[in-house]
């Protein structure tokens, strides 16, 4: 499978198609007319804003003032225009890898496509019959305003109920902390 390489893109942003409840969540990389598109799941999108998050953290915590980590999205680079057109899926999103390249000062972040035969994270040679590869590089700042936007897109869902935090359905919802029971307004 194809290794699309991003060092580095134009835009590497995640977003959404579709209705609350109905979203399906993307991964996309730009740079000049080639674009790369791969699924993922909400969890997913959540846990690589939070993880990118803590990564950049323990970067300036071990360094201080030795890199140019910002501790929060710079304004500037804020991106909150939609995925591009068409989308077309390259493929969907099994595991994904994240790594900070200390020479460089770049975050890598490595998605691999699901496979019954993944291949080791942030390998130098990836087979030519192996699972397909989304790898992008981008700045400690590119990452921090990745990740804001990841968190707004995750939590711009359907609201969640407040004894159980599960998504609320516009048909309704069974609450499981209600076990089944609801009290009956007279």
């Amino acid at each position: 499978m194809a290794v699309y390489s991003y060092d580095p893109p134009e835009r590497f942003v995640a977003g959404t198609i579709g209705q609350p409840g109905e979203r399906s969540f993307y991964l996309q990389a730009r740079a000049g007319h080639r674009t790369t598109s791969v699924s993922l799941e909400k969890f997913q999108v959540s846990l690589l804003a939070e993880r990118l998050e803590e990564l950049l953290d323990e970067v300036l915590r071990r360094t201080a003032a030795q890199t140019d980590v910002p501790a929060s999205a710079p304004l500037e680079l804020a991106d909150d225009e939609p995925l591009e057109l068409p989308l077309l899926e390259e493929f969907r999103v099994g595991a994904i890898a994240l790594a900070w390249d200390g020479e460089g000062e770049r975050v890598v972040i490595e998605a691999q496509e699901q496979s019954e035969n993944p291949i080791e994270p942030l390998a130098e040679e990836v087979p030519e019959q192996g699972p397909g590869v989304l790898r992008v590089r981008i700045t400690a700042a590119e990452a921090r305003a990745f990740s804001r936007r990841a968190l707004q897109i995750v939590s711009a869902g359907r609201p969640p109920c407040p004894l159980c935090g599960l998504p609320l359905d516009t048909e309704g919802h069974v609450c499981p902390r209600q076990n089944g029971h609801r009290t009956l307004d007279d």
